[in-house]
């Protein structure tokens, strides 16, 4: 860029698709790699955390960007794809700097820090931190309060103290468009003193949805670091298969207190879950499918396949069973699949379009059968029916999937081929 070029906050960059001379996407910015140096000099940005079309973060240098515009980033098209790794003198401008307290050096006024504009040096490719967006008065539910102004970089000091209890409500907020899945994977590169820190600073459902993406270590790492009433209100918001799961990797003593301190019936679940065999269909299930009772009507199915929170695989068909119409139900009917729903006029009985012929998977199905099933009859979702004719779950097949991949999974690339750059 040119002298006079704009400055660009960091905020806006996060997420923000990387692209080759030619147009092909790279990948993705993750973070932003600085230096801060001796004295009040602004930090010399290094360069950019990418994250490749196959998750893997790599490096780019700034000298391989060759523009930063609205909504993309330009590279020279060679990317070395080697792992990024942080050097002990480097500091990741999202993950570290944001939200950072830090103090005014003219009225000695401590500030928090919201967003760091960067800027191309004039006539060089070399790019420095040259303001910060700071935030009077305390962080927390008050973050949106106060005097909010951008000074100097040499207006503040403090980045270089290593701060304990540093909040996170900003670096939240840059990645709040993110899916839990691509969250979980910026949350699991970070320290694990930052990696608790936005977990406090996340909301009950939104961490939820993002320990279920993460490897066991971190799930027990995160959860370890909250609070136990806080941490039993994350695994009632989880899908209770996955709370049970993350429950099943702690010592006794404590998986029985969160137990003890989680609502009775979401506890009842996790615990029925944790009876089964881990790798069994009862051990994979969910307890909470679709259920309709066989006077409900398509019009009834549809408005419960909408519901927001939903995942895909449990939407794809209801069960329809007899009264009580919660896991463990009354006598299980037949499976009716979203396409029939499609098909039918909104006032039809669900009882008159089930498909009874489907052979429902016992509990103690092990994980071999099941995989077969799925590929037998081309199902993402299947009843789990007991001996005297319940429902008592669904196995979707994500839940399958995670247990035939390797542990490492989460952490390792989905296809090293076939991705542009190296």
């Amino acid at each position: 860029m040119a002298a006079g070029a704009p400055r660009i906050f960091v905020s806006h960059l996060a997420g923000t698709a990387v692209f080759d001379p030619v147009g092909d996407q790279v990948g993705r910015v993750s973070d932003l790699v600085a230096i801060l140096r001796v004295g009040r000099r602004p930090p010399r940005l290094l360069g950019m955390v990418v994250e490749v079309l196959s998750r893997r973060r790599v490096f780019v240098p700034m000298t391989r960007i060759t523009g930063v515009e609205s909504g993309q980033v330009i590279t020279t098209g060679v990317v070395n794809m080697r792992r990024f790794e942080q050097r002990p003198t480097e500091r990741l401008v999202l993950g570290e700097l944001l939200d950072r307290r830090v103090t005014l050096v003219e009225t000695g006024e401590e500030v928090t820090v919201l967003d760091i504009a960067i800027q191309q040096l004039p006539a060089r490719r070399d790019w420095e931190i040259d303001k910060v967006f700071v935030r009077r008065g305390k962080g927390g539910a008050l973050r949106r309060k106060g005097e909010t102004l951008t000074v100097e970089w040499s207006a503040v000091t403090g980045f270089s103290l290593e701060e304990h209890g540093q909040g996170a409500e900003s670096l939240v907020a840059t990645f709040e468009k993110l899916r839990p899945a691509d969250l979980a994977n910026a949350l699991h590169h970070l320290s694990p003193k930052r990696r608790a820190e936005v977990a406090v600073a996340l909301d009950d459902d939104r961490l939820a949805d993002v320990l279920e993406e993460l490897p066991e270590d971190d799930q027990v790492e995160i959860l370890g670091k909250l609070k136990e009433e806080r941490a039993a209100d994350v695994l009632e918001a989880m899908d209770p298969d996955d709370a049970a799961d993350l429950l099943n990797e702690l010592p006794e003593d404590e998986k029985e207190r969160l137990l003890t301190l989680m609502r009775p019936d979401d506890a009842a679940d996790v615990r029925r879950l944790m009876s089964y065999e881990e790798r069994t269909a009862g051990g994979l299930m969910t307890t909470e499918p679709i259920v309709l009772r066989p006077d409900a009507t398509v019009a009834d199915a549809l408005a419960r396949v909408r519901q927001q929170d939903l995942s895909p695989a449990l939407a794809a068909q209801v069960y329809v069973c007899r009264p009580p119409d919660e896991t463990p139900t009354g006598k299980y009917l037949g499976t009716v699949h979203f396409q029939r729903l499609l098909r039918d006029p909104p006032f039809t009985l669900v009882s008159s379009l089930v498909d009874s012929d489907l052979p429902p998977l016992g509990p103690d199905t092990p994980l071999p059968a099941v995989t077969s099933y799925f590929a037998a009859y081309n199902l993402v979702a299947a009843p789990v029916v007991d001996e005297s004719g319940s429902l008592l779950g669904a196995v979707t097949v994500d839940d399958v999937l995670d247990h035939l991949l390797p542990d490492d999974w989460r952490e390792t690339e989905f296809h090293e081929e076939g991705v542009r750059g190296g």
